[in-house]
């Protein structure tokens, strides 16, 4: 199929298509006139480039993804590090509004005299610290805790 037959199917712009080629994602395999032709199989992949994207791995963490010959060689390792990392961000986000809410309906005549916010005003402050470090801060006052 053309390009734009793929930008059509995958809802991913030409000029995109054309940019993932020049990476190395995808591979044309000629041309119809002036227009690259890929085959059938660049959907499935243009798919997991685009997981892969969503879920925070860099185009060049997504090429590696795969062998030379264009197959998923998708290493484990790379997945479940990625999958701690989005726990944290998911820790940080989940205590970002829970705060938030607790801000909303807060009886403290303003929100800096929220303790709760003042936590997570101070733990937003500290470059230091980690993300897990941060969620944890913004969970304090509810006690909860992420047991994995």
């Amino acid at each position: 199929m053309d390009i734009a037959e793929v930008a059509r199917r995958s809802g991913i712009p030409a000029s995109t298509l054309r940019f993932y080629e020049e990476k190395g994602l995808i591979r044309s395999t000629g041309r119809r006139g002036l227009r690259r032709v890929f085959d059938a199989g660049v959907l499935q992949r243009l798919g997991l480039i685009r997981l892969g994207y969503a879920a925070g791995f860099s185009l060049d963490e997504i090429a590696r993804m795969f062998a030379p010959d264009g197959q998923p060689r998708i290493d484990r390792q790379m997945l479940a590090a990625k999958a701690v990392e989005l726990d944290g961000r998911i820790g940080e986000l989940t205590a970002m509004r829970d705060g938030l809410r607790h801000a909303v309906a807060c009886k403290a005549p303003t929100y800096m005299e929220c303790p709760t916010f003042r936590r997570l005003l101070r733990a937003a402050s500290a470059p230091s610290r980690n993300a897990r470090s941060r969620a944890r801060l913004g969970r304090k006052r509810s006690g909860t805790r992420r047991t994995a």
